[in-house]
């Protein structure tokens, strides 16, 4: 069999895992963060014992940094379900200024942009974050912010809303 295959059976089996896991989530309670961590290290076990590399043949880099947030505890949870996931991560920083986001995005060239926002005066660093990258980064944030602010995100050009990890990796399998 030619490595591409081998490449997309791998992919599709770690698909078939973590949309697996999603659906045990769905079925139960509200998983705790516990069992968030937990979920996202089985997968990243299982993954590395089959020896597959990424959900993706080239996986996308994702950056990842907290405009109003000293302790940058969702995105600790979401650099797990990336890992599972295999994307390859980059985090920038936590209480970072918008220049030190954008200036990250330049020098790296991701993919996608992960922000948590806690705080609604941040507003205008989104929006200028989102002026200032590249139109083809999208921007993944998560945060009560955004929840309290549905609006927001439209406001402020972010292209998906993750309410909770497992949002991130739906989202993840629609890449």
């Amino acid at each position: 069999m030619p490595p591409s295959h081998k490449t997309d059976d791998g992919a599709k089996a770690l698909r078939e895992q973590i949309a697996g896991q999603l659906e045990r989530w769905k079925t139960s309670s509200r998983p705790s963060r516990e069992q968030l961590l937990t979920g996202a290290g089985q997968i990243t076990v299982w993954r590395r014992e089959h020896h597959i590399e990424s959900l993706w043949q080239t996986p996308p880099l994702m950056l990842t940094a907290t405009l109003d947030d000293s302790f940058g505890h969702g995105l600790e949870v979401i650099h797990h379900f990336a890992e599972a996931a295999g994307l390859r991560v980059v985090h920038l920083g936590k209480m970072l200024a918008a220049d030190d986001v954008v200036e990250g995005c330049h020098a790296h060239q991701p993919h996608l942009l992960g922000l948590t926002v806690l705080q609604f005066d941040t507003e205008s660093d989104l929006i200028a974050v989102r002026r200032r990258i590249d139109p083809a980064i999208r921007i993944v944030a998560g945060g009560p912010v955004l929840v309290a602010d549905p609006e927001l995100a439209e406001r402020a050009g972010i292209d998906f809303v993750a309410r909770n990890a497992a949002d991130f990796w739906r989202y993840l399998l629609t890449l």
